[in-house]
C-alpha cells in the first residue's frame, strides 16, 4: 500500500511539474496583435489604395504650376532688368559708388551668414550626444 501511495505521489507530481512548466512558458510570451508582423517581419496587408484624380484635375494642377513657374521666371528677368536700367540711368561716379555698395552688402551678408553657421555648429556640438 506504501509502495503504491508512493507511485501515485510521484505520478502526481510529476504531472504537477510539466503542467507547471507549460504554465510558466505561456507566461512569458507576450501576446501579438498581428501575427504576420511576428513572422515576416511586417505586415502583409498595410497597402493603402491609391486615390486617382480625375483628369481634369491633373491638367489643370500642371496648368496651375506651369503658370506659376512663367510668372516667376518674368519677374526674376524683370527684377534683373531693372537693376540694370536704375544703374544705366546713374551718373558714372554715382554707378560706381552703387557697385560697391553692392559688394559691400553682399560680403556682409556673406560674413554673418558664416558667423551664423559657425555659432550654429558649436550649439549643436554641445547637445550631440
Amino acid at each position: 500500500m506504501n509502495v503504491l501511495s508512493g507511485k501515485r505521489i510521484f505520478a502526481l507530481v510529476f504531472v504537477m511539474g510539466l503542467a507547471f512548466s507549460v504554465v510558466s512558458g505561456q507566461g512569458n510570451k507576450k501576446y501579438v496583435r498581428n501575427p504576420e508582423k511576428e513572422l515576416f517581419g511586417k505586415s502583409l496587408n498595410n497597402k493603402r489604395p491609391k486615390i486617382k484624380e480625375p483628369g481634369s484635375v491633373v491638367r489643370a494642377k500642371k496648368k496651375q504650376e506651369k503658370a506659376r513657374k512663367r510668372k516667376e521666371k518674368e519677374y526674376a528677368e524683370y527684377i534683373k532688368r531693372n537693376r540694370a536700367r536704375s544703374l544705366e540711368i546713374q551718373t558714372p561716379e554715382v554707378r560706381t559708388r552703387m557697385k560697391q555698395n553692392i559688394k559691400e552688402a553682399d560680403t556682409n551678408f556673406n560674413n554673418k551668414r558664416k558667423k551664423v553657421e559657425k555659432e550654429s555648429r558649436a550649439a549643436a556640438r554641445k547637445y550631440k550626444k
